[in-house]
């Protein structure tokens, strides 16, 4: 009796495992696949169907929901790696790529592990391209070598079903000497250019200061030219005015004596310019020189007014 009833009590807790697993395989046939997702279900173990975002259903026991893809565009770190230039320098890269799923499909059975493989393939790119380029120039052309990059990702992307969109490099470190020995050719150029940039400045400056002096001794120049410009027509007017003054002066006297009563008149300006004269040798000299006879100064006056008079 009681081994009829630890019979019965194992039968139904069998069943009732199994319909607790058929239950839990239920739930598990529901799927709610997330925007910008993508699951892939495999029937009985062989590829069936690729689930977009919305609500599906599986048949329990039998489908099963194997890769599950995002399909947005993720960041892929790439390990530090050391690298060979041309001139045999020594460097250390590391970057990162952004890519994302394209063909759920063939990220899932074309290679093992995409992320990984881009990994590889982008730090073999990245040691050949540099094996090309001196040291200076990896500085330079981290543009030319994100590009080659991103060409050979995207070659072997497309049989993945991944895109590569771009690849960055985050640093490129040389060596401790290579830097130190770069710093100084910095500083040495640094101090060049400062050099160069005080010659030039000094040359400018040595320029303006000749070219002040020459426009200094210009303007001094023509201003002494102008200077006696002005003073040449001052003289010439004041000698034309002087000239003119005395032609007619001229002509005003010889007016008068041609006049009535003229003769009279000069002989008399005449007469006392003489005395004046005498006037003046008497201030100045103990002694006074007149003529012998006075009344020759009539005489004297009368042939000078009478060659007025004929001039």
């Amino acid at each position: 009796m009681i081994a009829g009833i630890n019979t019965d009590l194992i039968v139904l807790g069998i069943w009732g495992l199994i319909f607790a697993l058929f239950i839990i395989k239920l739930f598990q046939s529901i799927r709610l696949v997330p925007t910008k997702s993508a699951y892939i279900v495999e029937r009985l173990g062989k590829y069936h169907s690729t689930l977009d975002a919305g609500f599906h259903a599986l048949v329990p026991f039998v489908d099963k929901v194997s890769y599950i893809h995002d399909l947005k565009e993720e960041t892929i770190d790439v390990p530090p790696q050391e690298c060979f230039s041309s001139d045999e320098v020594n460097v250390e890269v590391d970057g990162v790529i952004y890519i994302s799923v394209v063909d759920p499909v063939k990220a899932s059975y074309g290679v093992t592990d995409y992320r990984y493989a881009a990994i590889q393939l982008a730090q073999t790119t990245t040691r050949s391209v540099i094996g090309t380029l001196d040291l200076d120039r990896t500085f330079e052309e981290r543009d030319v070598i994100s590009a080659k990059v991103v060409e050979v990702l995207d070659q072997a992307g497309a049989m993945w079903g991944i895109r590569v969109h771009r690849y960055e490099i985050k640093n490129i470190t040389p060596p401790e000497t290579v830097k130190n020995a770069m710093e100084m050719q910095v500083n040495a150029e640094r101090e060049r250019r400062a050099l160069l940039a005080k010659s030039e400045g000094d040359k400018q400056s040595k320029i303006n200061r000749s070219e002040g002096i020459k426009a200094e001794m210009i303007n001094l120049s023509e201003g002494e030219m102008q200077k006696r410009i002005n003073e040449a027509e001052g003289k010439g007017e004041e000698i034309l005015t002087i000239a003119k003054a005395t032609a007619e002066s001229i002509e005003l006297m010889a007016t008068v004596i041609a006049a009535p009563g003229g003769k009279n008149v000069v002989r008399m300006q005449l007469g006392a310019q003489y005395l004046k004269q005498l006037d003046g040798l008497s201030n100045g000299a103990s002694r006074v020189v007149l003529p012998g006879n006075m009344m020759d100064f009539d005489h004297w006056m009368d042939s000078i007014g009478l060659e007025e008079s004929k001039s």
